[in-house]
């Protein structure tokens, strides 16, 4: 039985939400798939947060992960701009979450700092790493490099679900003394 953990990497965006899989078993990673899921400018926003949505659920079917990672956004000096990112982003927190992955969240200075050493790293310095953790990997576009740091930063910083149910019992096995 094998225990490597495949990990949907998501870095969510309106016009380009990109995603990336690996496999992570020990301290050992390996590439499995990336893309980025292109929506339509001209079209209304319902049809392209349905699109995204569709997208990103095939790409679940396809790749089977076990658990999906999102880096949270931050809030720029557009307000719509923001608005329609954050709705982008609820799809791709939705999507795994609809298909029974639990979803971590991560910071961009966290992602930044997991891959290159620190946190304000360049999108050029991510890729030169990505070349180094994932030798195998076909990287597509910047948002499909994204996304493959945020899955590496999940494999690094995750908590297997066993031991958080391990944890949940120690705790509720735990009593309470009183003075």
């Amino acid at each position: 039985m094998s225990s490597a953990v495949r990990i949907l990497g998501i870095d969510p965006g309106l016009r380009n939400m990109g995603w990336g899989v690996i496999e992570s078993e020990g301290t050992r990673l390996s590439f499995v798939a990336c893309g980025s899921i292109h929506s339509d400018g001209e079209t209304a926003l319902s049809e392209r947060l349905r699109y995204l949505h569709q997208q990103l659920s095939h790409v679940i079917e396809a790749h089977w992960p076990h658990e999906a990672a999102v880096e949270e956004t931050f809030v720029n000096r557009d307000p719509q701009g923001t608005l329609k990112l954050g709705q982008a982003r609820g799809i791709a927190l939705v999507v795994p979450a609809l298909a029974g992955l639990t979803v971590a969240e991560y910071a961009a200075n966290l992602v930044k700092k997991t891959i290159t050493g620190t946190g304000h790293a360049e999108k050029h310095q991510i890729s030169a790493m990505l070349k180094i953790l994932l030798p195998k990997s076909h990287v597509t576009s910047p948002d499909a490099a994204d996304a493959l740091a945020v899955a590496i930063t999940h494999a690094h910083h995750r908590r297997p679900a066993r031991l958080d149910a391990a944890l949940a019992k120690a705790v509720a096995g735990t009593k309470v003394r009183t003075a």
